[in-house]
């Protein structure tokens, strides 16, 4: 066999493989996005706005979200433990009705410790745990991270920004959500579980739509109070 026959089959061999490789890839691709985005959810959708509507920056953010988290295995609360969080969570709803800014901060707080008895990353950690709560938690995290931005904003920027006291209420509605998952036995601990009184929304699709409870009146709360104390101080100023 010639030299010359060795190199052009080297050649066409080379040409062949580079082919297979990029059909291989080609074929991984439109995959990802569409398996990327059943996972994430409303998160798929706000990393690509978060990107400039660039989705393949978007995908490789949350694919490696998913490859530092997805194999993170929640672990299950006491029930003493549970029923400390959720009287905890209880006492910041009633506290919006005179300081709306403490209660926001105190959610945030509560979320974070909460997440971290869960089992995922410290809540010293912000960046890191809301990344791992998308992976498992990501048509919920959002509240989360409005809760955090409306805590640690000052009270000029929130000014500034038209973060008032409805804003910080919506925030906090949102974080619900989160708090309820979080707070919820497993399934192998019986599952099932309501977390407390709402703040004031209507559960529609597994998501809190803010409102007054459809106009019926809502129920007090454990020791008289009633956590739609936010709804009532909505109703006075407006």
């Amino acid at each position: 066999m010639s030299t010359g026959l060795i190199i052009a089959l080297i050649v066409i061999a080379a040409v062949v493989v580079i082919i297979a490789a990029a059909m291989t890839l080609r074929a991984r691709g439109p995959r990802r996005g569409p398996s990327l985005k059943r996972r994430f959810g409303p998160e798929y959708d706000l990393a690509v706005a978060r990107h400039d509507g660039d989705a393949k920056a978007a995908e490789r953010e949350l694919a490696e979200r998913l490859e530092r988290h997805g194999e993170l295995r929640e672990r299950a609360l006491e029930p003493a433990q549970r029923e400390q969080y959720e009287a905890r969570w209880t006492a910041a709803q009633e506290r919006f009705v005179d300081s709306p800014r403490e209660a926001v901060a105190e959610a945030d707080r509560l979320l974070a410790e909460l997440a971290g008895a869960r089992g995922f990353p410290d809540g010293g950690q912000y960046e890191e745990q809301l990344a791992a709560l998308s992976v498992h938690h990501a048509h919920h995290v959002d509240g989360y991270r409005r809760v955090h931005r409306a805590a640690h904003l000052r009270a000029d920027d929130a000014r500034d920004g038209g973060t008032g006291t409805e804003d910080m209420r919506e925030a906090m509605v949102a974080a619900r959500a989160l708090f309820e998952e979080l707070v919820r036995p497993a399934r192998h601990d019986g599952g099932g579980h309501a977390a407390g009184p709402h703040l004031g929304g209507r559960h529609e699709g597994g998501r809190h739509k803010a409102g007054l409870n459809g106009g019926r009146k809502a129920p007090a709360a454990r020791g008289g109070h009633t956590p739609w104390a936010l709804h009532r101080r909505q109703a006075k100023e407006s």
